[in-house]
C-alpha cells in the first residue's frame, strides 16, 4: 500500500473540528469518493476530532490518501496525549459517556469506516485509525 500524499492538522478547538471536516471532505472528493462515502468520512472525523477536543485536550490528526492496487483509500489518524480510555471494551459500546454527549462516536465511526484501530494507554493518551475505501 502506498501514501500518495499526507498532511497534518492540530486538533485543540471546535474550530479545528469544523477544519478537519472540512479538509476531509476536500480530501475525499478529490479520491472521487461518492457523495454518501463522504458524509459518512466527514460525520466520523467530526465524531474523533471532537473527542479529541473533549477528552484529549488536544491532539492531531493525519490525513493520507491511499492506493492499494486497484484501490484507492483515504486513512484519518487521531492522536491525543490526554487521560486516555481505562476500559475501551466499554467506551466502544453504543451509549457509554464520560460526557454528555450519547455515547455514540467511537461506535459510530467504527460503523462508517471500512477498517477501525483503536490504542488507548491510561496517562498517555488514544489513538485511532479509520480507512475509507472506495
Amino acid at each position: 500500500m502506498a501514501v500518495l500524499r499526507d498532511e497534518t492538522r492540530e486538533v485543540a478547538s471546535s474550530q479545528d473540528v469544523v477544519a478537519v471536516r472540512q479538509l476531509a471532505r476536500e480530501w475525499a472528493v478529490s479520491l472521487g469518493f461518492s457523495l454518501i462515502d463522504q458524509t459518512k468520512i466527514v460525520t466520523a472525523a467530526s465524531e474523533l476530532a471532537r473527542n479529541i477536543v473533549l477528552y484529549g485536550g488536544r491532539g492531531a490528526v493525519r490525513i493520507e490518501a491511499l492506493n492499494d492496487g486497484a484501490r484507492r483509500g483515504l486513512r484519518l489518524t487521531f492522536q491525543d496525549q490526554g487521560p486516555g480510555i481505562p476500559n475501551l471494551e466499554e467506551a466502544m459500546r453504543d451509549g457509554f459517556s464520560t460526557g454528555s454527549g450519547l455515547g455514540l462516536g467511537l461506535g459510530g465511526a467504527k460503523r462508517l469506516s471500512s477498517e477501525f484501530d483503536i490504542q488507548s494507554r491510561v496517562g498517555e493518551g488514544t489513538k485511532v485509525t479509520i480507512t475509507r475505501w472506495k
